[in-house]
């Protein structure tokens, strides 16, 4: 102990302790006594002050995070104010060679001695430093041959399907240690109800929706702890439901391996392992049939399946059904880039979904999509020919219908049975206890008491809602409704088009036959639907996209063709009769009106009739022939002075003879009543005989 100088007794020493997990804490206690008494040593070897750091037990040496004493051990040592480091082994203070030679380092330069049960050893002198470094390295390897003992032996016992592990809810390991099915009821039937309504949803929040709907719990079973064993009864969550339904244990088969740890580094340079589902061909060991299911492995991997469809993580998949109008939603993939396409609702007031393929123009690679159109105008086609394919099983289909209801509500009604069962055998055991106990220790007969009281309230909450769900199920499933949906067999299209049916069991219903359709425009005009069936089959529908508006409310040739025959003699109000005689219809499906026939003749540059006879003259030539207003002129026309033809409430067509014309000049010169205004034409001051 002569590497031990003044001024290393001058700084405290620090006792750093360490076990590797709780367990070892618990059960392997003379290690840690062993570490303790270092403080002893210490004080033996002339230190005066001896710091120990315990706070590290229980936590792996593979890593420094989460290693707080360790680093605060580290700190100190780097600020000059650690005379030495004491430690059981190497293995104690670090089993990564990277944190056991920064150690060393930072010792080195700030003359920091290492003691642990073999000797005391100055990182600053190489021999020291080599053998120490040399310490750290077997202690790592000793980690790796520890864990490669241990995995190996877990694997091979795994391979034989014999490594037990906590079991998922629903299954129990019974006295000589085989998987089997819980033997409480309601577990089971809980379980199998979560499978069964997934493959009527066909969605994991579906069944958490499900459930909460009927207020029907699901369990969990405590691992560890003083609730050990224990069933929990709770609210089912969208996390839980997909945990059951992607372990294969529920399939009867056995599995090790599902997960792998990736190593990976944090931001502030630290490393964690974060835990991922390893693809199933990447699984260690999976032994099929090594115990009883819920169901079978090719309905486990169907569920799987659907799953992964159900993600909305921009992969090629369809999703699940959801509340939209757009029933295809999900099924299209577009010809030209291979997509799926999307839904977007437009529309100023109405809105109405369309389809569309834009990724290009979303990820800025054109300016176009490949094809938008009307949901209405490829869902209707479609859900015709699966109407045509449908129709001949519709009677069976519909009483299928109804004793999968009818097995629905038996099933809710099963669970709420068993639900209330448990709660009397509750109730009967807070009686016996009661019933059981001294009646002079008051204290334990009041709890008794009052946990006898609680379970008969609760007994009669759970009647009060099972009456309320039996009620609720008469009021749905009557007489009537069954005659109904009887009615409705023989007409599959009015059932589909029902109110009632909603537009999410159209799409379930799309689903369960159409695999996919695949959208190529072929004209500007034209697109053919390829129908792929779920068993394969596949055939084309052609679909005719409309007009645009434009071109919807654009005359024929013939309805022009005619207002312009008909205005060579017609004015616009008789063109409007004349056509409205005919049967025909505007564009937008109304009468023809004298303003739609002016907007065609406008629109197809159609002039007006001419209906001027020639020798006739109008209004304003009289009045300028006689340089008298137009008043005058109309007055002599109302006094038949002069004679006139006005067609159709139009303007005056005048005859003027020479005679006539003479008589006017005369009666225009010895008139007083008539004078000459500011504009130049000669008026009568007072509306009279002229």
């Amino acid at each position: 102990m002569t590497k031990i100088q003044s001024n290393h007794l001058g700084k405290p020493a620090y006792i750093y302790i360490r076990q590797s997990t709780m367990a070892q804490v618990r059960h392997h206690q003379e290690s840690t006594e062993r570490q303790y008494a270092l403080k002893e040593r210490a004080i033996d070897l002339g230190w005066k002050e001896v710091r120990v750091l315990d706070g590290d037990l229980g936590i792996s040496g593979a890593q420094m995070a989460g290693r707080n004493d360790f680093k605060n051990l580290v700190t100190d040592v780097s600020m000059r104010k650690a005379g030495a480091v004491f430690a059981l082994e190497a293995s104690r203070l670090a089993r990564n060679s990277t944190d056991w030679h920064r150690l060393l380092e930072l010792c080195s330069f700030t003359d920091t001695l290492i003691i642990d049960e073999d000797g005391c050893y100055n990182p600053a002198d190489f021999n020291d430093q080599l053998l120490l470094g040399l310490k750290g390295t077997m202690s790592q390897a000793e980690l790796h041959f520890l864990r490669g003992r241990l995995q190996g032996g877990k694997l091979n016992k795994a391979k034989k399907g014999e490594l037990r592990s906590p079991l998922p809810v629903g299954f129990i390991y019974d006295e000589e240690g085989r998987t089997v099915l819980d033997p409480d009821a309601e577990v089971r039937h809980a379980v199998t109800m979560l499978f069964e309504k997934f493959r009527e949803t066909g969605s994991a929040y579906g069944v958490v929706h499900a459930f909460a709907k009927e207020r029907i719990q699901f369990p969990k079973r405590a691992y560890g702890g003083a609730w050990n064993g224990k069933l929990i009864w709770g609210r089912l969550s969208e996390s839980r439901v997909r945990g059951v339904l992607r372990n294969p244990a529920y399939a009867g088969a056995y599995v090790h391996g599902r997960y792998q740890s990736i190593k990976d580094i944090a931001p502030d340079g630290t490393f964690f392992t974060r835990v991922r589902e390893a693809p199933r061909e990447s699984w260690t060991v999976f032994i099929e049939g090594h115990h009883e299911g819920y169901l079978s492995l090719e309905t486990f991997l169907k569920n799987r399946e659907l799953l992964e469809r159900n993600q909305t993580n921009g992969q090629i998949v369809p999703g699940p059904a959801r509340e939209g109008h757009a029933l295809l939603h999900g099924l299209l993939i577009c010809r030209t880039c291979g997509r799926r396409l999307t839904v977007r609702y437009m529309g100023n007031g109405g809105i109405y979904p369309v389809y569309e393929c834009n990724w290009q123009r979303r990820e800025g690679l054109s300016t176009t999509s490949c094809l938008a159109i009307r949901c209405d105008l490829l869902d209707g086609p479609v859900v015709e020919r699966l109407l045509e394919v449908v129709e001949p099983g519709q009677i069976e289909i519909a009483l299928q219908a109804f004793e999968e209801l009818e097995r629905r509500e038996e099933t809710v009604d099963n669970q709420w049975r068993m639900k209330l069962e448990r709660a009397t055998y509750e109730t009967d055991l807070s009686q016996r206890r009661y019933e059981n106990v001294d009646p002079a220790n008051r204290l334990v007969a009041a709890t008794l008491e009052r946990q006898w009281n609680n379970a008969l309230a609760r007994v009669e909450e759970i009647k009060k809602e099972f009456d309320a769900h039996r009620a609720n199920r008469r009021a749905l499933l009557t007489d009537k409704r069954k005659n109904d949906i009887l009615s409705l067999a023989h007409d599959l299209p009015s059932l589909w088009g029902s109110p009632s049916t909603q537009d999410k069991d159209r799409k379930r219903i799309l689903r369960l036959l159409v695999k996919d359709v695949t959208v190529e425009r072929v004209e500007a005009k034209k697109m053919v639907l390829h129908l792929r069936w779920q068993g394969g089959a596949c055939e084309d529908i052609p679909v005719l996209r409309p007009p645009r508006y434009c071109d919807q409310i654009r005359y024929s040739n013939e309805v022009v063709g005619r207002v312009k025959r008909l205005a060579q003699e017609l004015r616009d109000t008789q063109i409007a009769a004349r056509l409205n005689e005919t049967g025909l219809l505007s564009a937008k499906g109304n009468r023809f009106t004298p303003s739609v026939v002016s907007w065609i003749r406008h629109r197809h540059h159609i002039p007006a009739p001419v209906l001027k006879l020639p020798g006739e003259l109008t209004v304003g030539q009289i009045a300028e022939k006689f340089a008298v207003s137009p008043n005058v002129v109309y007055y002599w026309i109302e006094r038949n002075v002069l004679s006139a033809r006005r067609p159709d409430a139009g303007p005056y067509y005048i005859t003027l003879d020479s005679e006539k014309e003479r008589e006017l000049t005369d009666r225009v010169a010895q008139s007083v009543r008539i004078h000459r205004n500011s504009d130049g034409f000669l008026n009568h001051a007072v509306r009279g005989a002229v």
